[in-house]
């Protein structure tokens, strides 16, 4: 048996393929999330915090699942504007007073994990 060189440098690992666990994840209680938002839609009380909040709930759940679909993809463009629009949603609930930590701590969360695996997006 001959004896082959070694190569200079020792073989990287393969880059792992398929949807990371956590975006995974993110995505479902994403769809699910959007799916909860539409009896909002029908309840006074949603209407009663301001004239345009129903209509913006409606528009903020559409664009919701049009960036986990994305995101489910593995597509950048999703987290650019999932991020934008968390950005923008911060802003609606401080405006309307519906603001709390938990507003803030899940659509951190959720931009985090996307950022982190950026190189895993297309």
């Amino acid at each position: 048996m001959p004896d082959q060189p070694l190569p200079p440098y020792p073989p990287s690992a393969p880059t792992p393929q398929g949807r990371p666990t956590a975006i995974t994840v993110i995505c479902i209680l994403g769809f699910i999330g959007a799916a909860f938002t539409v009896p909002l839609l029908f309840l006074p009380t949603t209407w009663k915090i301001a004239p345009w909040y129903a209509p913006y709930l409606a528009v903020a759940a559409g664009l919701g699942l049009v960036c986990m679909l994305g995101l489910w993809k593995l597509r950048r463009w999703a987290l650019v504007l999932y991020t934008a629009f968390a950005a923008v949603n911060q802003i609606v609930l401080i405006a309307t007073g519906l603001w709390n930590p938990m507003a803030l701590g899940v659509p951190a969360a959720v931009v985090v994990i996307g950022f982190y695996y950026w190189k895993r997006l297309t």
